[in-house]
């Protein structure tokens, strides 16, 4: 890491300076150690929590801007660890809406977040996107590893992701939110803190009504 000789303005080592928008110069500068933490490959521990993760939430944009973000599930390690610069992340067949593939083929920049049952800390990556099919995953042994399995479960195509950024992320979110509180989760398996999904408070509901 190195600085500038604006003070605020930092350079990650990943090549990129933070610390010079206009909202540190209202609210103040990274510290050195968020600074470090910016990696421009997957460190020993971050390698290994991805391999530890049966969870990630997959974020995408358009050609235009327009974002989303989605789900993904499997066995710890369904998303596979290549080397310190690459994951692959496969399609599980799915509603077939194919938003985040769409997304890649007009920008093939993605977004990840991996979450372990339990445990208050997150890993973050953000990189560059190849599809491939599902023969190339064959072909690197990433096979379908899911708890609960049903017709649809099968791999119909993948990511390569080639990494340009990655961190673990302090736990301070998930221990606002008590997201993994055993009496939080306790409390909403007896009774959801919301009505059941149905054709009238929501597939047959418009907008407006």
């Amino acid at each position: 890491m190195t600085t500038t000789d604006n003070s605020t303005i930092k350079m990650t080592t990943t090549g990129q300076p933070v610390g010079g928008s206009r909202f540190n110069e209202s609210f103040g500068a990274p510290s050195d150690r968020a600074v470090l933490k910016l990696k421009s490959h997957l460190t020993p521990y971050v390698q290994e929590f991805i391999k530890a993760a049966p969870f990630a939430v997959m974020a995408t944009t358009d050609g235009k801007g327009r974002c989303d973000a989605s789900p993904k599930g499997g066995k710890p390690g369904f998303v596979k660890v290549v080397d310190e610069k690459h994951l692959l992340f496969p399609d599980v067949a799915g509603n077939r809406l194919f938003q985040s593939y769409q997304n890649i083929d007009e920008n093939p920049y993605i977004g990840l977040i991996f979450f372990v049952p339990g445990i208050p800390d997150t890993v973050r990556v953000n990189g560059r996107v190849k599809i491939v099919s599902k023969d190339e995953l064959e072909t690197n042994d990433v096979h379908v590893a899911l708890y609960e399995t049903d017709d649809r479960s099968m791999h119909l195509q993948g990511m390569l992701i080639e990494v340009e950024e990655s961190y673990g992320h302090c736990p301070r979110a998930l221990n606002f939110s008590h997201l993994w509180d055993p009496e939080e989760i306790a409390k909403n398996r007896a009774q959801a803190p919301f009505p059941e999904r149905t054709d009238e408070n929501y597939y047959h509901h418009e907008e407006g009504s």
